[in-house]
């Protein structure tokens, strides 16, 4: 296959918006030996693994627990940014795709979306080694960290929650035999069997509450160590975008930052400026937002919005910031969104209207929030499934997720009857 075929640095917007990026049509294999390379690098030498979420949350876990581990920085300077942009100027550039995967349980969205999913390990070694993972390959980063990482090291998770016991359970028992200690800091919903399993395995997990706290508010209280405003603050802004309470416009930039840049480059900068970023990541942030916005008006122009047991859902299709299309169909009206992405999988946002969110991802292969949710329905059996999803924008995964918001709509009221006519025979 020619590269120009899957590179879509190019393409006009509106093709753009209804392709996935160039990650989705790399093979698993070789994505998995460019992994293996870059953990195997990134953990030479190094005493602490922090396996973590590449989103805003994620990263500034690793961004507390190298503060707390006193390692090194390696902030980078803005003109190496700016001759490396002069060199690089005929190479595709990241879609404008922010995506939250700490909200998108059991999603495969990390390759399918980005647009330049092989990342080079760090330049500089660290004495705490980032693993970047999401939620569907947790799993195979504890399997690296066992095989890669010396004897005796420490091991952090962090922003990322197994369904599942077993899915994880022989690999994380593989780290547990090569570190000195594994600790899991989440804020996610954990199923108490899970959270059982996990501890009992010996692992030190802290979950937070869900509604209230993100995964780097649970690093900053957990850790014996005495932060300085600076991360106090960091953590804060970062759940005003993780908690979508945006109250802070700064946490708008953290997110976005995050997700367009490198992960190691993001965790520097934010230890070294804290959550005001520099003028040059403001710079660098305005112009990415430029595609952003459109790509944005493109999903938001073909949201529809369905009556389902007395809520309104919009559904749309598109690669896009599912958090301000959501947005936008809220303002439309709509009691809950769905944003159908290219690569297969879908957002689902909740208002204070519906918090059910994690119940309709549970029933087509995801799980989440109340209010934030995501999936990936197995409906995909060979390409020409996914060429019907393209040109159909997203036809078939609509229905299916629709569906399932009518189960959940009509299991509640069942619930709800069942409760009532409890009442009532009690009195």
């Amino acid at each position: 296959m020619y590269d120009e075929l899957i590179q879509s640095g190019d393409l006009s917007l509106a093709r753009k918006s209804v392709l996935p990026g160039t990650g989705f049509f790399l093979p698993d294999t070789l994505e998995e030996d460019l992994e293996d390379q870059q953990t195997a690098a990134a953990l030479e030498g190094a005493e602490v693994a922090v396996i973590a979420d590449p989103d805003a949350d994620g990263l500034a876990c690793v961004a507390l627990i190298r503060e707390a581990y006193g390692d090194i920085q390696n902030v980078p300077e803005p003109d190496e940014d700016a001759a490396e942009d002069d060199d690089d100027a005929n190479q595709p550039e990241p879609v404008a795709d922010a995506t939250d995967d700490a909200d998108e349980q059991n999603v495969v969205i990390a390759a399918g979306d980005a647009e330049e999913p092989l990342e080079e390990p760090e330049p500089t070694p660290h004495n705490v080694a980032l693993i970047p993972a999401s939620p569907h390959n947790v799993e195979d980063a504890l399997a690296r960290v066992a095989e890669f990482g010396d004897e005796g090291i420490d091991c952090f998770v962090c922003d990322l929650a197994p369904d599942r016991y077993e899915y994880v359970e022989e690999e994380l028992a593989a780290a547990l035999e090569t570190a000195d200690r594994v600790a899991w800091y989440d804020h996610h919903q954990w199923g108490d069997d899970v959270a059982q399993a996990v501890r009992d395995a010996g692992v030190d997990l802290v979950v937070g509450d869900s509604d209230e706290e993100c995964s780097a508010d649970v690093v900053y209280r957990s850790l014996e160590y005495d932060f300085s405003p600076m991360y106090e603050e960091l953590a804060a802004v970062t759940r005003d975008h993780d908690l979508w309470l945006r109250e802070d416009p700064r946490s708008d930039d953290l997110a976005d930052y995050a997700y367009w840049t490198d992960p190691a480059e993001y965790v520097e900068v934010v230890r070294e400026y804290g959550v005001d970023l520099p003028e040059w990541v403001t710079d660098y942030i305005a112009e990415r937002r430029v595609e952003k916005e459109a790509l944005i008006d493109q999903a938001v122009g073909r949201a529809e919005l369905r009556e389902i047991g007395g809520y309104t859902v919009g559904i749309t299709y598109g690669r896009c910031s599912q958090n301000e299309v959501a947005e936008a169909m809220r303002e439309q009206g709509a009691d809950a969104s769905v944003i159908v992405k290219p690569a297969g999988s879908a957002s689902i946002r909740g208002t204070d209207e519906f918090e059910l969110c994690h119940e309709v991802a549970g029933k087509v292969n995801g799980g989440g929030h109340p209010k934030a949710a995501g999936c990936k329905p197995d409906i995909y059996d060979d390409m020409l499934d996914y060429a019907n999803h393209w040109t159909t924008r997203g036809a078939v995964t609509k229905r299916v997720i629709l569906n399932a918001f009518r189960d959940v709509v009509e299991e509640a009221d069942e619930d709800a009857d069942g409760d009532a006519d409890t009442d009532t025979s009690e009195d």
